[in-house]
């Protein structure tokens, strides 16, 4: 009998050992806290690694005032093998705590992505895709003596040439206007309330606009799934996860930025379960991409649309499609298909509550517009 008690205990152990820290940030250097994580247990790794931009002296506008660049600590390397060497252990250990069918994202500048996109090559992952994040509204080079760096580089790769990956490409349809996704998105920079501040500056530099993640989620992951960032920063990856009903795990040596994700993730509001369902079947939706309203947070998922006349309404989904009823697609489609009319411009057919008053969700989009020139 005691013998039997063992066996259960060490069972019982065992099983603990593998269980992952699921909505946890571990502290210190990331390649120590992913030897922690038992092997081929993530979906999805996405990093944001240092950039090595090994900026010389200070950068300045032209009025003279100081430009809150990457000038910490953590991205300065004394040599390119210094920098290769640790590249290689984090890549190593993302890749053996993916899952056979798993996915890695890593996002960088032009200081280091194709060294990174060299290394990932030679430990054995298989490149899907780069995707240019072109800036809507970057910053300008003040010193004029190069072209505006206006884009950031992801390489999105998977196990290997022959392994199965996750690709929601009916949902990167509908966010995109019934067009397939390119490989160019155009998005902003992390701005407004969403950029995390203290005392008036900046509590990460190189914060990453929810946007952004919220399009590699929505893409490459399902409901559950579990994502890791090694290079957590201020959280952007456990929001945006949050919201979309995905789990998380974070690495992250700095104390400060630890502080300020676990308070911003606090504040992420899951979406309802309804919301979250993605299109999984043909649909059309309309040109500034509705889905692009939905994925910078001008709308919700969950919020309710409505004719002018109330008299339909429609729910608002996580990847821009709506749901009314049975009738489920774009904002066209489901307006023309409530009529039952040959065709429907969903802009100005349903309206929200907005300010006080009911408009037409034209309206979101022109704010949209406004925003993205700003």
């Amino acid at each position: 009998m005691g013998e039997v008690i063992t066996i259960r205990s060490a069972k019982a152990l065992a099983k603990e050992a593998v269980e992952l820290p699921l909505g946890r940030i571990l502290p210190g250097d990331c390649i120590e806290a992913m030897r922690s994580l038992p092997s081929a247990s993530v979906d999805l790794v996405f990093a944001d690694p240092p950039y090595n931009l090994q900026l010389g002296g200070d950068l300045n506008r032209p009025d003279g005032s100081h430009v809150d660049a990457v000038t910490d600590h953590w991205d300065q390397f004394d040599s390119f093998a210094v920098y290769d060497r640790f590249t290689r252990e984090w890549l190593t250990e993302a890749r053996r705590v993916l899952k056979p069918d798993g996915a890695i994202w890593v996002i960088g500048s032009y200081h280091n992505i194709f060294r990174v996109g060299a290394l990932m090559q030679d430990l054995g992952f298989w490149i899907l895709n780069d995707v240019v994040w072109r800036k809507a509204n970057p910053m300008p080079n003040f010193r004029g003596t190069r072209f505006t760096n206006a884009h950031e580089t992801l390489i999105w790769a998977s196990m290997g040439e022959k392994a199965r990956y996750h690709f929601n490409y009916r949902a990167m349809k509908t966010l995109n206007d019934e067009l397939q996704m390119r490989s160019d998105w155009v998005l902003p920079i992390c701005g407004g309330q969403e950029r995390l501040k203290e005392n008036g500056h900046k509590v990460h530099p190189t914060q990453k606009p929810e946007a952004l993640l919220y399009r590699v989620l929505l893409a490459t992951t399902e409901a559950g799934d579990v994502v890791l960032d090694p290079f957590f920063g201020t959280g952007t990856t456990g929001a945006v996860a949050k919201r979309l009903g995905r789990q998380w795990i974070g690495c992250e040596r700095e104390p400060g930025y630890r502080e300020a994700a676990l308070e911003r993730i606090e504040m992420a509001l899951p979406l309802d379960e309804s919301a979250l369902k993605t299109m999984q079947s043909r649909k059309s939706a309309p040109r500034v991409a509705f889905g692009a309203l939905v994925e910078a947070g001008f709308l919700a998922p969950g919020a309710e649309l409505f004719d002018r006349q109330r008299r339909w309404t429609a729910t608002v989904r996580a990847d821009g499609s709506i749901a009314s009823g049975r009738e489920v697609g774009s904002i066209h489609g489901v307006g023309k298909a409530l009529q039952d009319a040959p065709s429907c411009n969903g802009w100005t057919f349903w309206h929200i509550e907005h300010e006080g008053a009911v408009k037409p969700i034209d309206t979101l989009r022109q704010l949209y517009l406004l925003a993205v020139e700003d």
